[in-house]
């Protein structure tokens, strides 16, 4: 069984036990979450769209991203700009997909 789901603005397939990185969620490593916005939700050959589900999952720890560097440059101005950027992440490993 697994399930499509939708948290900051991105949507993922998951399962249980798996583990997953997304935009920062609130809590520490060790709390429990619970993600609604639940899209699609798969069992064999049977799909559902927009049943009534939960994804419950657990924090693993928060991390965060690479770091992307931004840099621009004005042709023939002699300016440019280097800018760097971490983006905070939440790492959360999926315990239950629950119906209704």
């Amino acid at each position: 069984m697994f399930a499509v789901i939708k948290t900051g603005g991105k949507q993922y397939r998951v399962a249980a036990d798996d583990k997953i990185t997304v935009m920062r969620l609130a809590g520490e490593a060790g709390e429990k979450v619970t993600f609604d916005d639940v899209l699609m939700l798969a069992d064999g050959d049977n799909c559902e769209f927009g049943v009534k589900a939960s994804v419950s999952g657990e924090i693993v720890e928060q991390a965060r991203g690479d770091k992307v560097i931004a840099f621009k440059k004005r042709r023939r101005k002699n300016s440019k700009r280097k800018r760097g950027h971490k983006q905070d992440l939440t790492v959360v490993k999926i315990t239950a997909i629950a119906r209704g």
